[in-house]
């Protein structure tokens, strides 16, 4: 199975995501968080680095709580939309948008 190459928008929000934990854990420590989350720590170090810019969805559902974080507030977090980008969710279908 080929991987295709992460697209600018999916590196952001990886970005966004390692900011959001590293900033989430605080003074916890790399490697408590990583063992009460069942990851191991180099999982979450690339993660935190911005190297892991799309992990699994169980991955990051473990960390964020572990650390307390709503899976809500973490999509909000790392969805922030770019700046002169319409949301998908505009209510415009994707035949509009384009032709706009």
């Amino acid at each position: 199975m080929v991987r295709l190459p992460l697209t600018a928008a999916e590196v952001e929000r990886g970005r966004r995501l390692g900011a959001l934990l590293r900033r989430a854990r605080r003074e916890r420590s790399m490697l408590e968080t990583a063992l009460d989350a069942r990851v191991s720590p180099e999982t979450l170090r690339k993660i935190e680095s911005g190297r892991v810019a799309t992990p699994a969805f169980p991955t990051i559902a473990a960390i964020a709580d572990v650390l307390g974080l709503s899976l809500d507030a973490v999509w909000a977090e790392i969805n922030q939309p770019e700046p002169g980008v319409e949301p998908i969710s505009s209510g415009r279908s994707a035949r509009e948008r384009l032709a706009a």
